[in-house]
């Protein structure tokens, strides 16, 4: 029997759960070493709330469009 719980790990075996804590200090190292400019908080939920706000215009048109 392996030694991770499903309760406890998403993983199915130590080997998957080996692969994938490489592959996230691989991503956490790469983005240490990454030098260009970080991006404010504030700065992406604006750029988010922006796309969003367009994407509800587009549902809103084709839904008025679809009722007439």
């Amino acid at each position: 029997m392996s030694a991770l719980s499903p309760i406890v790990s998403e993983h199915e075996s130590e080997e998957a759960a080996a692969r994938y804590d490489r592959w996230f200090r691989e991503k956490v190292r790469a983005s240490q070493e990454d030098g260009r400019p970080l991006i404010p908080h504030d700065a992406v939920m604006a750029e988010m709330d922006e796309i969003i706000r367009r994407a509800e215009e587009r549902v809103a048109q084709r839904n008025a469009m679809s009722a007439t």
